[in-house]
């Protein structure tokens, strides 16, 4: 008697063991609606404050990239009077710069001029800078003055104006407008 109640006394764990290893475990993994809802907010606070940041970073750097497109229009301006100015002194064979008209060469590409300046024309000015439209994702308007519009940018208030030189040769400075970009 004495055998079968231990044996009873052992089975009884041993089952009891067995239930709370079966039991599925009540405790539940995740969040509460609460950290769901400050989390959200958390985020919703942060992107408030970063998404006019980013709008305003985006608009520097148009501002800066219509400065470089100056600068390197004003370089090449530069560079294209240089060269022009020797061949009308006669220092380049054969000569193809006039003091009125005339191409001049810029690293093998023949640059129209006027007045001894780059033209306001795709092979003038646009050609000497290489600035190229796809790539520097720019809008250009053919004239006198010829417009160079900054892509993402308010036209015409982020644009650079080119005019060709007037005759002297007198120098027309590129016009840069920054307002909209």
């Amino acid at each position: 008697m004495r055998i079968n109640i231990l044996v009873m006394k052992c089975s009884r764990r041993q089952e009891a063991g067995l239930q709370q290893k079966n039991q599925p475990n009540h405790r539940q993994a995740g969040f509460t609606l609460i950290e769901l809802v400050v989390v959200i907010s958390i985020i919703a606070i942060m992107s408030a404050i970063a998404l006019p940041r980013y709008i305003n970073m985006q608009s520097q750097a148009r501002a800066a990239k219509a400065q470089a497109i100056l600068g390197s229009i004003k370089s090449a301006a530069a560079l294209a009077r240089a060269s022009c100015m020797m061949d009308v002194a006669g220092l380049v064979t054969p000569s193809t710069c006039t003091a009125t008209a005339g191409t001049t060469n810029m690293d093998g590409t023949s640059i129209n001029m006027v007045n001894q300046y780059p033209a306001a024309t795709a092979a003038g000015i646009i050609l000497a800078a290489q600035l190229d439209a796809g790539a520097d994702q720019l809008v250009i308007t053919a004239g006198n003055p010829i417009l160079i519009d900054i892509v993402g940018g308010t036209a015409p208030n982020c644009r650079i104006s080119y005019t060709a030189a007037t005759a002297g040769p007198s120098y027309v400075a590129p016009v840069l407008v920054t307002t909209g970009c």
